[in-house]
Order: structure tokens, then C-alpha cells, then sequence
């Protein structure tokens, strides 16, 4: 991900600095590692009375009247102590409004949540979350009252309260309490919410764990190889899916000049892994191809970033983490699709070794690549991505994710991810996929004058353009260079959505964006024509 660099003594300073603390561990051998701590989430279960654990009780509420149907089984002197509270902290019932109370009754804990007026799958998930989340801490077992709510909107709870349990302090020591209670989600559609959540809730709380974790954890505990290894590992024994990886030797037999030319000043080679996975009953034609950018740890390379915020460089394979994370939600939930996820895996790193600023670069499908800034190198794994898609499948269409430029965020803030494709057909259908699920996109134009700004005199393309214009755009543009216009594709820069600070549904790091997006595009695809 391209950022502004230091001056050119620093810049060396750091890198000299950088190559002297890689050169112990070569040739095979690795400093002490810690482990990461794995995640610890409640048992879920559906029930259609309250269970005798009187731990803490959880009363979503839309409005004041809803809190004697949607929780029955509280006394009389429970409900109006609880009424009196709400009225006395003012509360509005807005979505993700929180109260917490305790001393009332039996219970441990009562947490209020609001709902909101306008509710939907994704604003129940959200709700869930920020309940998962809230708490953490709590050891007791925990009883959500859903009386009244569809079994969609149940399991739509249920799954974003694994989702907001989610831990993103991996290796902080942890003391060795006991066990937290399970949940409990009370509800009169309990066979309908039990069989939704099973059947897809589950597989996309594990899903967004997975995409989470390889996304926060160290840049020393996951590079390409170790991405591809964890990736098999959370496939293993899941039906209709196959695995394959292209290494060094067989990206060089394939021209693969653009991956292996980012990935030339790190110890740890590139990786091209490539999942596939087809589900009973999916539709005939070619897969839904998901690429991702998957730079493991982004130094900027010769270009080299400022050493403010560096260490969240690991984020830079977000892409490839949440197209990976999708095909597993889609997989472990058996959806009747055919669907690959590519992920172009590269460290990009300072070495004697690294390409330079200037150098021409050669992709797989022969264009040539002037390097003006090596900090753009994720076009550049994408670039042998595409033209390895398109050689050797044969795509319904082509959605990739990436971390791919600062200037999406100066664009559109943190309020959407950009959103770029030559075919309108598919992007309305991401556009909806986003909506749909509380990821939301924003389509950015791709200008016929972004061709001129890549131009270059030495070679086909550019890998940046020649002014500080439109960053995000002429990046676009890179990548459309290197996939036919016949395939249905589109882009989508995810560099100011994938990382975020902590707030009510997420802790710091990783927000896993895209997966939900994708595992609901996927499974409401209609063909797209291809042409412009």
C-alpha cells in the first residue's frame, strides 16, 4: 500500500538497519516464537424457555412497551425495576444504545440493547456484536430474550455475537479462570434460528476468526508459506474444495516476473495459492473468481514507509485473507456454488537483493512494468494474479480485494470501500451485496485520462501514475490493464476499511471486511455478460 516516504538518509539508514536484524534467521532457522492465544467463544444454544442459570440476562428492545412480551418470564417487581431504570437513564431504544444494570432480582447482570426502529439481517448482527463484545468479561452464562424476533433475525444475533467476541489480543497473557457460561437465545422460532445458525452462522463466526487472525497476528508469525499452511488447516476434511500453490519455481517457469520481483528482497518467498471450491448443486459455467492481495508484511521496500504505524503493515494481505475467509464461510456452510479464491502472497522488503525505482518489470502475460515506486507492489502481485486467472480458468467474473492505496481513504474516509468495474451489471450486484450486509461501497470512476498518467517511456505501464492525482483511480486502471475486458470484473480498495481502531463491535485490527460481502455476492450471483 502506497504511502508517503522519508528522506532519502533515513530511508537507507532504516533499511541497512532492517537487512542486518533479518540475518539471523536464514537458511531454515527461526528466533523463539510465541503463540497465539487461541479464541474462546460461548457455547450457543436455542431454547424456548429461560434456562436456571440466572447469570446475565440480555433484553433487546425497539421500544418501552416491548420489554413485557419479550420477556415474560421476569417478575413483576423485575420488569418495573427495570422500566424505572430506563426511564430514569432516558433511554431511546436506538440501535446499539446499551444499559447495563445489576442488583436486579436473581440476575448477575441485565443488559439493555436497543434495536432501533429500521432493523434488517445485518443491524441484528451488528447488535449481536456490540452484545458479544460488551461481554467479554462476564464468566456467568448469558440469556439473550428474542420472544417475538423471526428465526432470521435470532440466528442473525446469534452470529454477531460470535463475531463480536472476537478477541484481537493474541498474544496478551491471559489468566486461567474459569470457563464462561454458554448462551442462550430464548425465542419462539427456535427450530428455524437453530437451523440457520448452524448451517451458515457457525461457518461464518469461524470464517471471520480465521480472516482476523492471519490479518493481526505478526508479519514474524504469518509470511506466504505459513498463510498457505494455515489456510490448509482450516480447509482440511471440508468437501469440494482443493488446494493448490504455485512457489518460486514454478512463478519463474511461468513468467511470473511481477510476484517474484516484489518478493525479491525478503528471505521468505512468494506463494500463489489457489482454492477452489464447487458445492452440490451449483450452477454450470465457470467459478466466481475472488483475487486478494496478500502482501504479508509491507515495509514498502525500497521506497521505504515512514517508521510511524509500520508495525500495522501486516494488514497489507487483507485481501487475500478475506477472499480465503469467504470460500471458507461458503465452504463449511456447503452453499451450492463454484467459487476460487487466488491469493498472491509476497513480503515486500528493503534488501540488496529488492527491485529499485526504475526497474522493468516483466508480468506473466509479457507486458512490461516500469517500477516507479516499490511501495506500489500490490498492483504488481495482482497483475500476475489476473493473467494467471484468466489463462487458466474461465471465469463467470472477477472480484478482487485489496489493500491497495491511501488515496481510497482521503476519498471516502472510513464510511465505504472503493468500488471500480467496467461492467455496471456487477457492480450493482456488489453494490447490493454491501448494503445487504453492512459493508458498504462506493462506486469511483474509471477515467479514459488514467491511461495517459500510467504511461511510461520505457516500458507498457507504469506501476504509478506521473502526477498526485487520482491515486485510487490510476491504480484501478493499472490492474484493468492486465484482465480482458470480455471478463466481468471489478475492483474493490479496501485500504481504508480492512483496519480500524476498536469501537463497540470490534476490538483494534482487523475487521475482516469483506467476507460477509463476498459469501452474500457469491450466493446471489447472476451472470454478467462480458464486454465494457
Amino acid at each position: 500500500m502506497r504511502l508517503s516516504t522519508l528522506s532519502k538518509t533515513a530511508a537507507f539508514a532504516i533499511a541497512a538497519a532492517t537487512t542486518t536484524a533479518l540475518s539471523a534467521p536464514v537458511s531454515g532457522q527461526s528466533l523463539p516464537m510465541a503463540q497465539a492465544a487461541p479464541q474462546e467463544q460461548r457455547a450457543v444454544s436455542f431454547a424456548a424457555s429461560v434456562p436456571a442459570d440466572r447469570g446475565v440476562l440480555v433484553l433487546p428492545l425497539a421500544r418501552a412497551d416491548e420489554l413485557a412480551t419479550r420477556a415474560p418470564a421476569l417478575s413483576e417487581a423485575e420488569r418495573d425495576a427495570v422500566t424505572r431504570a430506563l426511564g430514569s437513564a432516558a433511554f431511546e431504544y436506538g440501535a446499539r444504545e446499551r444499559l447495563s444494570l445489576r442488583g436486579i432480582g436473581d440476575w448477575a447482570h441485565i443488559l439493555v440493547i436497543g434495536l432501533g426502529e429500521e432493523m434488517r439481517g445485518s443491524n441484528y448482527e451488528t447488535v449481536g456484536a456490540v452484545v458479544g463484545r460488551a461481554l467479554l468479561e462476564e464468566a456467568n452464562a448469558v440469556t439473550i430474550m428474542t420472544n417475538g424476533l423471526s428465526g432470521d433475525a435470532v440466528a442473525s444475533l446469534a452470529t454477531g455475537f460470535g463475531l463480536g467476541e472476537y478477541r484481537s489480543d493474541l498474544y496478551r497473557a491471559r489468566e486461567n479462570g474459569a470457563q464462561r457460561g454458554g448462551v442462550t437465545f430464548v425465542t419462539d422460532a427456535e427450530a428455524r434460528a437453530q437451523a440457520l445458525y448452524d448451517n451458515r452462522g457457525r461457518a461464518m463466526v469461524a470464517a471471520m476468526a480465521w480472516t482476523r487472525d492471519i490479518s493481526n497476528e505478526p508479519g514474524n508469525a504469518v509470511y506466504p508459506q505459513v498463510f498457505v499452511d494455515r489456510a490448509r488447516a482450516a480447509f482440511a476434511g471440508t468437501p469440494g474444495v482443493t488446494i493448490d500453490v504455485l512457489d518460486e519455481n514454478r512463478m519463474r517457469e511461468l513468467g511470473m516476473g511481477a510476484i517474484l520481483g516484489v518478493g525479491r528482497g525478503s528471505e521468505r518467498p512468494p506463494r500463489m495459492m489457489v482454492v477452489r471450491y464447487r458445492g452440490s448443486g451449483a450452477p454450470a459455467g465457470g467459478p466466481i473468481v475472488l483475487v486478494g492481495k496478500g502482501v504479508t508484511f509491507d515495509t514498502g521496500g525500497i521506497s521505504i514507509k515512514p517508521s510511524t504505524n509500520m508495525e500495522n503493515m501486516r494488514m497489507d494481505m487483507s485481501g487475500a485473507a478475506s477472499v480465503t475467509g469467504a470460500v471458507l464461510a461458503l465452504a463449511r456452510s456447503q452453499a451450492p456454488v463454484n467459487v476460487v479464491a487466488v491469493a498472491p502472497l509476497a513480503e515486500n522488503m528493503p534488501d540488496g537483493r529488492a527491485i529499485r525505482p526504475g526497474d522493468v518489470l516483466t508480468a506473466m502475460n509479457g507486458k512490461t512494468i516500469q517500477v516507479i515506486n516499490t511501495d506500489a507492489e500490490g498492483r504488481l502481485l495482482l497483475a500476475d494474479a489476473f493473467s494467471w486467472v484468466e489463462r487458466n480458468l474461465t471465469p463467470a467474473a472477477v472480484v478482487d480485494l485489496a489493500t491497495l492505496t491511501g488515496a481510497v481513504g482521503r476519498a471516502l474516509s472510513n464510511d465505504y470501500a472503493g468500488l471500480f468495474s467496467r461492467h455496471e451489471p456487477l457492480a450493482e450486484q456488489l453494490q447490493t451485496a454491501g448494503e445487504t450486509v453492512g459493508e458498504p461501497l462506493w462506486r469511483l470512476p474509471m477515467h479514459e485520462s488514467y491511461a495517459q498518467d500510467m504511461s511510461s517511456t520505457v516500458a507498457d505501464i507504469r506501476n504509478t501514475s506521473t502526477g498526485r492525482g487520482a491515486g485510487a483511480g490510476t491504480a484501478a486502471h493499472f490492474l484493468g490493464e492486465f484482465i480482458s475486458r470480455d471478463i466481468p470484473w471489478a475492483h474493490l480498495d479496501i485500504a481504508n476499511m480492512a483496519w480500524s481502531g476498536a469501537n463497540d463491535w470490534k476490538p483494534d485490527g482487523s475487521a475482516g471486511f469483506g467476507v460477509r460481502l463476498l459469501d452474500h455476492f457469491v450466493r446471489n450471483f447472476q451472470p454478467v455478460e462480458g464486454g465494457e
